[in-house]
């Protein structure tokens, strides 16, 4: 059930659905639901969200809302980033009340991990 006034739903762009419904199996333990040539849909078990056909990354650089998962073990999720075929494209870094990286998923699409200090 949707509350109000919270983020309930999020979009990325991809053209390879198979490409990303694999990385995010395989690093997020995401579930998909397949609706066709122009849309995949995804549930991390707390929020729900799509990939939708197109070209286009959401990157940061270009103004891209970032993305952020929290991860109790950062390393592990790194690691798995790298074997899934993410890239890391800024490593660990600290801030104030934990750290994290960024990554592009095989897409292009940049997302960040982040855990507690």
């Amino acid at each position: 059930m949707a509350t109000d006034m919270k983020i309930d739903y999020i979009e990325l762009p991809a053209t390879d659905f198979d490409a990303v419904e694999q990385f995010y199996t395989t690093v997020f333990a995401w579930t998909f639901e397949d609706y066709g040539e122009e849309y995949r849909a995804f549930s991390d078990g707390k929020l729900e969200g799509g990939f939708y056909k197109s070209s286009t990354v959401s990157c940061t650089d270009t103004g891209g809302a970032l993305v952020i998962i929290y991860a109790d073990d950062l390393q592990a999720v790194e690691s798995a980033v790298k074997s899934a075929g993410g890239v890391v494209v800024k490593p660990e870094f600290s801030f104030p009340g934990g750290r994290r990286f960024q990554f592009t998923d095989p897409h292009g699409n940049e997302l960040a991990v982040w855990t507690h200090v």
